[in-house]
């Protein structure tokens, strides 16, 4: 594929699902108790991002700008994360069925984004990055336990993967219960309602913080996204080609891992967005993670901002887990993926 046709096929899909997420976003922050007209969504949006005042009521102009929409923003951002983190996990370890919630990635980082939240720990030397460095920190964990386990003789084997990473979300799993048993009442039913993956009350400062991780880790995953492409050669094969092996995989399963630990730590465990989005992505663009990458990002973006808006919604003025979503459309989905997966391997 030469350099025109890839970049010219990247800018037309990223046109089209940025559209589309840009829409989708109008949509969710006009729906809710109280209905906003959706061009009105646009011009409060639009009159703080260019300083200006807008012709909107107060109640209305506080309800879009500080409760809906930096919700649907953190909601884009971590849906973006995670989809985007999948993609990569795929293709760098050759398993359709590889997601960081499956691996146990986000089970680590869950673990230690409530241990900074308990303990503390790290707040007055990083502040309001203390949560997703601990996250990622412990996500670093998972992974590095889920590759040697489904090593054997040097090589990661793909068809332990995915048992390895149910042995480490358990053990993880079980620790996180320990921390929150741990925990007052209270605290522990906020504890466990987040990680069934929530963005409610989320403010702009989580936003704010998530922002940068997302956007080093894509970047840094997107650099290497040629690299990335000669995995599916082997990595004997990728080696010849002048890829430095050892060094690409550790760049991009650290960069994957930040991602996943950002979007952990301010929306607790939600899971299946890295396995559905880039599967359906891959066979609408290709596997060509040039295009694959920035497009699942968007995608997965556009997916988490409508779960969102179903869970708040659907059992209205209750609201439902984002994770509980998620899984209702990821379960199957698996399923479906798991058996496709083993007779092909027969």
């Amino acid at each position: 594929m030469n350099r025109e046709n890839w970049a010219g096929r990247l800018m037309g899909w990223s046109a089209f699902w940025l559209l589309l997420l840009l829409l989708s976003m109008a949509a969710s922050v006009s729906v809710g108790s109280a209905d906003i007209r959706f061009a009105d969504v646009w011009q409060v949006i639009m009159a703080h991002l260019l300083g200006k005042d807008g012709a909107i009521d107060a109640a209305t102009d506080a309800i879009i700008w500080q409760l809906r929409f930096p919700r649907v923003l953190l909601g884009a951002l971590v849906g973006a994360a995670l989809a985007g983190a999948g993609a990569v996990f795929q293709g760098l370890l050759k398993n359709p069925l590889a997601d960081p919630f499956i691996l146990g990635v986000s089970s680590g980082s869950a673990l230690g984004a409530a241990i900074a939240v308990f303990t503390g720990w790290g707040v007055a030397l990083l502040g309001g990055w203390n949560v997703p460095v601990w996250a990622f920190l412990f996500g670093c964990v998972a992974l590095f336990f889920v590759l040697q386990l489904s090593r054997l003789g040097g090589q990661v084997r793909t068809d332990t993967l995915i048992l390895s990473g149910v042995v480490v979300q358990a053990f993880f799993g079980a620790m996180l219960t320990y921390v929150i048993a741990m925990a007052s009442p209270v605290e522990i039913q906020r504890i466990q309602y987040w990680l069934m993956g929530s963005i409610a009350l989320r403010e702009w400062s989580e936003a704010m913080v998530m922002a940068p991780f997302l956007i080093v880790g894509m970047v840094t995953c997107w650099l290497m996204s040629r690299s990335l492409n000669l995995f599916a050669l082997g990595e004997r094969s990728a080696g010849h080609l002048g890829v430095s092996v050892q060094q690409t995989r550790l760049i991009l399963l650290v960069a994957s891992t930040l991602m996943t630990a950002a979007a952990v730590s301010v929306s607790g465990t939600i899971g299946f967005v890295g396995l559905i989005i880039p599967h359906i992505l891959r066979m609408l663009t290709g596997p060509d993670h040039r295009i694959l990458l920035p497009v699942s990002s968007l995608a997965g973006a556009v997916f988490i901002v409508w779960a969102d808006t179903l869970a708040r919604t659907v059992l209205d003025p209750r609201e439902l887990p984002i994770g509980v979503i998620t899984a209702l459309i990821g379960g199957p989905f698996f399923a479906w993926q798991l058996r496709r997966y083993t007779m092909g391997r027969k």
